[in-house]
């Protein structure tokens, strides 16, 4: 299968079938950083991958909040 890493932007082939679990791990990649999306769904952990599926792997990028951990009141605020 066909499998596109983002950030850094890479493809490699991984043989199939298997889980999504199991690439992860052969990848060296903690399943609870990235989304796994096949076509344009996301896939679970143990979700089988057939030989023919492209997949693509997107790290979880969060927002947060200000400095110290809390959020900031907009400027001009009480």
């Amino acid at each position: 299968m066909k499998v596109r890493l983002r950030n850094p932007d890479r493809e490699v082939e991984v043989a199939g079938p298997r889980t999504v679990r199991d690439v992860l791990a052969d990848l060296g990649i903690n399943p609870d950083t990235v989304l796994v999306i096949r076509g344009r769904a996301l896939v679970t952990r143990e979700e089988r991958l057939s030989d023919g599926d492209d997949i693509e792997i997107r790290p979880v990028i969060s927002g947060g909040s200000g400095p110290g951990g809390t959020a900031r009141p907009p400027e001009g605020s009480p």
